[in-house]
């Protein structure tokens, strides 16, 4: 009897320490979160891949309505998730040097061409590489890179013109844009030329697809093993890109710069950029051309990315490729998903497509019949309806930071005591469930561009709008992803009406099996030809 007893309380503390004590972490630093049972069948929920990410990130965001934050945890691992918008702004911009870094997801020596990347870099390395990029990120840089963007557009509109016929042409638009997004990448980063469309399994793209699959039960587990668990991941080896794709992209990068470096190659894309950059040649200067974007989505580069004194660094070869290919990662899936959300929206909002096609038409007439980049950029009702998709459907979730020196986030409200984070305290921010918070938003699930109208958009509260991230570590490639979005969505448009087919699921419904947006089946919708199109006018 005593020895059952013994095993009894044995068992018992050990499913203590197991099941329970782990996901005390924040109730014991007098923090609010949800009870034991409900965090436990949220991983459930999680792993098993039971319900789309996005919707259980609302439903968490929603169960605590008066807090500015509250705790929870990927898996096992605490972090401290934000609500309110003032302590955004405090923690991502006002106090930033305490919340530099992400969350690591690979380190360098199991993973080089991840642990390099602007992405993953950390403290004052990050800084210094950040300055060194930046200029190659600005709006006049960008008009050096639209005609690539632009032909690659053209390119994929000419594929699905039949002669002057009235068919509609039913696509995959996942499948489609994707393809389109590898090739504005290969061109104007790599300077490779791909027709993706025709050639559907030419290497670029193969590598791209390896790159960025996170679909299915165990890629997405060992996704979730390398946020929640990052020493763990890099004890079992665990790899964020391939070693194939890593050889393909280093072959790629490192054999494109030799040979420019050989033939005094010079090309308008991101390695040329990248080649100046390393030799320390870049410079801010949209002062001095005049070229902006203002854009309601574009971000102004901090003062740390502007900093002169840190544009000196040695970039490697190595170094160089990682940034290639985190260009590459962050803009092959991300942005064709943006584009993806855009059509939809205007496929099911056909007044919102007709308007936006008598924008298309009028900036043709402007430019006699040949699409300019600061005509581009001056379309307010294209950058309404991009901003308002950003707005519904973000391409990333949420933003973490990482506390790197101790931080007290002082309390403001009644029942809130100190919080005293820790080096190494992981704080969320959860974007998606704030774009859509209806105390920002009313009626936040309708479509509606005129949110980012003119007279409208003073009305959005600051950091209640962050598709691109927060403070001196939001997204360098913004301009990028904006610039060939609009290139491709005012081509389409041009020449046809973007429409719901049989195949179209209507209302859209969001995949469970990965943490990005995509949709379940796929989108399926159709390009019918206009019969008004510009393209026969002009």
């Amino acid at each position: 009897m005593f020895s059952f007893l013994v095993i009894a309380a044995g068992l018992c503390l050990l499913a203590y320490y197991i099941l329970i004590r782990p996901f005390q972490h924040w109730s014991n630093r007098g923090v609010v979160q949800l009870s034991v049972a409900k965090l436990w069948w949220g991983n459930i929920k999680a792993t098993l891949q039971l319900s789309p990410v996005a919707d259980g990130l609302i439903k968490l965001y929603e169960q605590f309505p008066d807090c500015r934050y509250f705790g929870s945890y990927q898996l096992m691992s605490p972090m401290l998730l934000i609500k309110d918008i003032d302590l955004i702004k405090q923690l991502g911009v006002k106090d930033f040097d305490h919340f530099v870094d992400h969350n690591q997801l690979s380190n360098e020596k199991c993973d080089p061409l991840w642990g390099k990347n602007l992405i993953a870099l950390k403290g004052d390395r990050w800084r210094d590489t950040r300055a060194t990029l930046s200029p190659s990120f600005t709006s006049s840089k960008m008009k050096g890179m639209f005609n690539l963007m632009l032909e690659c557009a053209e390119h994929f509109v000419q594929y699905f013109q039949h002669d002057g016929g009235s068919e509609t042409v039913v696509v995959e638009l996942k499948d489609v844009f994707t393809r389109y997004t590898n090739d504005v990448i290969a061109s104007a980063s790599f300077g490779v030329k791909c027709n993706s469309l025709e050639d559907r399994e030419n290497e670029f793209y193969m590598m791209g697809k390896e790159a960025t699959n996170f679909t299915g039960f165990w890629r997405n587990l060992s996704l979730l093993l390398m946020i929640s668990c990052p020493k763990l991941a890099n004890y079992l080896g665990m790899r964020v890109f391939s070693a194939e794709v890593c050889r393909f992209f280093r072959t790629l990068v490192v054999g494109n710069m030799r040979e420019r470096e050989a033939k005094g190659i010079v090309r308008p894309d991101m390695i040329h950029l990248l080649m100046e950059a390393k030799k320390g040649r870049l410079k801010h200067d949209d002062h001095i051309t005049g070229v902006m974007d203002k854009g309601f989505a574009v971000l102004e580069e901090s003062a740390i990315g502007k900093e002169e004194k840190r544009q000196k660094i040695q970039l490697t070869d190595d170094d160089v490729t990682a940034q290639a290919l985190i260009f590459f990662f962050a803009g092959f899936d991300t942005v064709s998903t943006l584009m993806c959300f855009v059509a939809y929206e205007l496929a099911v909002n056909p007044v919102i497509q007709q308007r936006l096609q008598e924008e298309v038409d009028f900036t043709l007439e402007e430019c006699k019949g040949r699409l300019t980049y600061e005509a581009l950029l001056k379309m307010e009702y294209l950058d309404m309806v991009i901003s308002e998709t950003l707005r519904k459907w973000p391409s990333g979730l949420a933003l973490d930071r990482v506390c790197v020196k101790p931080y007290t986030i002082q309390p403001e409200t009644d029942g809130e005591k100190p919080i005293h984070l820790r080096k190494g305290d992981l704080v969320m921010f959860p974007l998606y469930a704030i774009h859509r918070d209806e105390k920002f938003y009313p009626c936040p699930d309708r479509f509606d561009p005129e949110r980012f109208s003119s007279e409208n958009k003073n009305n959005i509260a600051p950091y209640t709008f962050i598709p691109f991230g927060v403070g001196p570590r939001s997204c360098i490639g913004n301009r990028f992803a904006l610039l060939e979005t609009k290139s491709l969505i005012f081509n389409i448009l041009q020449h046809f009406d973007i429409v719901v087919v049989e195949k179209s699921v209507v209302p859209i419904k969001l995949s469970r099996k990965q943490f990005s947006l995509n949709a379940e089946g796929g989108f399926w919708f159709g390009f019918k030809p206009r019969s008004t199109s510009k393209a026969h006018s002009l």
